[in-house]
């Protein structure tokens, strides 16, 4: 599918399980490390480690796959969770993660810009596209994500977005290294909701 929004036309389409080693080298270029600081997007400051691994992304792009035989064909049967991707010349550009949930919901996490093409109003066409991809196949009528508290930017760039505070905190995960090394001991995730038109 297409989606356009601030003049930036993106197409994206269901990851494949072959992507997951390159998904992985770009979410945590984006997230983690020396790399991350080129973009705004960067938790380097708050945790150290992974944000993902290849496996854990693996999982959930053939999840989606076996759910529909083939990746990017969509049905009533499908697996509740997709990475969306969207590739250029250079390969993956950016990506994001939904997960369908109970009563017309779905989560959303991971949405990832590629560090040197941040900025340029990709992740706010990503996100847009994501939530057409979720109203339009699974129903979604509300979007909800988790955002690290401490991170007052990311959360008013989503508030720009439509999204609101719910009030509702979330525990870090200390204790599981797959999420990452925190370097402060006050983590903790704010979630976030945004009721999206129909389709």
């Amino acid at each position: 599918m297409t989606a356009s929004t601030t003049g930036c036309a993106l197409a994206i389409r269901p990851g494949h399980p072959a992507e997951a080693a390159a998904l992985s080298e770009l979410v945590n270029s984006a997230y983690r490390g020396a790399s991350s600081k080129a973009g705004w997007t960067t938790e380097a400051d708050l945790l150290g480690g992974q944000r993902t691994d290849p496996e854990g992304l693996a999982a959930i792009l053939r999840s989606h796959t076996d759910g529909n035989g083939d990746a990017g064909q969509t049905s009533a049967t499908a697996d509740d969770q997709v990475i969306l991707v969207h590739t250029d010349a250079v390969g993956l550009a950016c990506c994001v993660h939904l997960q369908r949930l109970p009563d017309h919901r779905a989560y959303l996490g991971m949405l990832t810009v590629r560090p040197v093409g941040q900025a340029q109003g990709l992740g706010q066409a990503l996100l847009a596209a994501a939530e057409q991809w979720a109203t339009r196949e699974w129903g979604t009528r509300d979007m909800q994500m988790t955002v690290i508290a401490q991170r007052a930017e990311l959360i008013a760039w989503y508030e720009r977005r439509g999204y609101a505070r719910t009030g509702e905190i979330r525990p870090f995960p200390y204790d599981d290294a797959r999420f990452g090394l925190p370097k402060r001991a006050d983590l903790y995730f704010e979630v976030l909701a945004k009721a999206l038109p129909a389709a």
